[in-house]
């Protein structure tokens, strides 16, 4: 196989209004090698990534392809050319099927007409090919994000790519789904397909990863081969501060509690049909209540209740020891509780607003919309939380939607934070986002309980449910089976016992 890189970007440059994206950037992709993007958010991982896929020009610099000097106006010229991407967030169609969304504008066709039974029969070979069994008829929406996760790979796969961009593929993936993409992976970089991997799981590029190179404030840090570089200097070089200083701030745990304190929430049998069992759980000023669970274990479903997301169909919510009737999202927020869901983008953002204009929806809402906040202290505030949480580019001005992930979650956070909160409930506010963004929002959690507020916080890495929380609610198949109190339970492993025991132990 050759050594000739299949893609050479050199000297790439991005601007955007007033904002240095990439600064003079290199990267090289060689055939049949698994290749690292690492750096924080806002660090330019998907910006080069989008200069390489044409949905960005370039500045300056160049792009080679297999030798030849290339400019694509668009995905779909790249795809064209063999450069195919699989994001994040699935984008495919949910209402169609399976077998319709890994084929769709590739259907085979029977004279004029679609051939759904050869459609059918090509898909399930495909999916089967790579270890999914799957409902090829069955509408997209019948399956879970990771399912579709890996529907969506499976049909960047099919296309036969030179070159494959995997955009965060495992941040919905349970590890059974990941081992099953890490296996279609290896297999694909035998074959020679030249794979660019990004991802803030550190343990999958460590096990999957040939060489990484590391970007920082839109500039190059350094091109390294897996083996050669530790851990430790990784996130150094991603962070451009000691690793240990990220250790002790993530070694933050809030701790103030008052035990005898009566409960600032309690939620009594709260439960929905199909959703969440009936569960009791107290939340107390000033504690982080860490929720912890496998994926489809119920950890959302438990937590918007309480936020009056969904309707309870069982038991009740107290909230100073009051019943809280009529609980629904508007007067959940009269109530001070305030609620980060999951999906940030859809369910959290406005992505045509500004970062000031989304920051300062909550306290709108709360004065009514014939009561404006006014400028100056609207202004004031904006900025003082752009400084406060490290918001980059911190231009208050800017589209939410063209900020980084890790700064997305920042300005949701900010949102809250604007109406001081007395219970604040946080659901996987760092998933998909990477290390240096991670460590700034578990140390605001850590000061915010240290200050009396409540934290619910939601979390698929057990180490950061166990670094975080005074007291950990484990869920098991909907079921919230225990809650773990003493210094001694909120162990990983304990955890790990308890979800295996189903909540009993000898």
């Amino acid at each position: 196989m050759s050594d000739d890189p299949i893609v050479q970007m050199t000297g790439i440059r991005k601007d955007f209004t007033g904002v240095r994206a990439l600064d003079g950037v290199d990267f090289t992709l060689r055939p049949g090698e698994i290749h690292a993007v690492m750096g924080e958010n806002g660090a330019g991982k998907s910006t080069l990534i989008k200069v390489l896929t044409g949905v960005h020009a370039p500045d300056a610099g160049r792009i080679r392809l297999d030798g030849r000097p290339v400019g694509f106006h668009g995905p779909a010229a790249a795809q064209a050319a063999g450069i195919s991407t699989v994001y994040q967030e699935v984008n495919l169609t949910d209402n169609l099927s399976v077998a319709e969304n890994l084929f769709a504008g590739r259907e085979p066709r029977r004279g004029p007409f679609i051939d759904f039974r050869a459609m059918r029969r090509k898909a399930k070979a495909l999916l089967d090919d790579i270890g999914l069994d799957l409902n090829v008829a069955a509408p997209l929406s019948s399956y879970s994000i990771a399912m579709q996760q890996l529907v969506a790979i499976a049909r960047a796969i099919d296309v036969e790519a030179k070159v494959l961009i995997l955009d965060e593929p495992t941040s919905s993936l349970d590890r059974d789904e990941v081992e099953v993409l890490l296996g279609v992976m290896r297999r694909l970089a035998a074959q020679g397909t030249a794979m660019v991997f990004i991802s803030h799981f550190l343990d999958q590029v460590y096990e999957i990863c040939d060489r990484m190179t590391v970007l920082r404030n839109g500039r190059l840090v350094g091109e390294w081969a897996t083996a050669d570089l530790p851990e430790n200097e990784l996130i150094g070089h991603m962070l451009g501060r000691e690793a240990a200083e990220l250790e002790q701030i993530e070694r933050t745990v809030a701790g103030h509690r008052v035990a005898d304190e009566a409960p600032l929430a309690s939620a009594a049998g709260l439960g929905r049909k199909g959703s969440i069992a009936p569960y009791d759980l107290d939340v107390h000023r000033g504690e982080v209540v860490g929720l912890a669970g496998l994926l489809g274990s119920g950890r959302t479903e438990t937590v918007r209740l309480i936020a009056g997301a969904d309707r309870a169909d069982s038991g009740e919510l107290r909230l100073d020891g009051a019943k809280a009737s009529g609980h629904n999202p508007r007067t959940a927020a009269a109530r001070g509780i305030a609620f980060c869901p999951e999906n940030r983008k859809t369910e959290g953002l406005v992505g045509d607003l500004t970062v000031g204009e989304n920051m300062i929806l909550a306290m709108q809402a709360a004065r009514g919309w014939a009561r404006s906040v006014p400028a100056a202290r609207r202004d004031r505030l904006v900025a003082e939380f752009i400084e406060k949480l490290d918001i980059r580019p911190a231009d208050p001005d800017m589209p939410v939607k063209n900020l980084s992930g890790g700064n997305q979650q920042k300005v949701l956070l900010a949102r809250w934070m604007l109406v001081e909160p007395r219970l604040l409930i946080l659901d996987e506010p760092t998933r998909g986002i990477d290390v240096g963004a991670k460590a700034d929002i578990q140390r605001l959690v850590a000061e915010l309980s240290g200050e009396g507020m409540a934290v619910l916080f939601v979390s698929a890495e057990l180490d950061e449910v166990t670094r975080l929380s005074d007291r950990i609610a484990v869920l098991r198949d909907r079921e919230l089976i225990a809650v773990l109190e003493s210094e001694s339970e909120r162990t990983v492993e304990h955890i790990v016992d308890t979800i295996v025991a189903g909540g009993r132990h000898e």
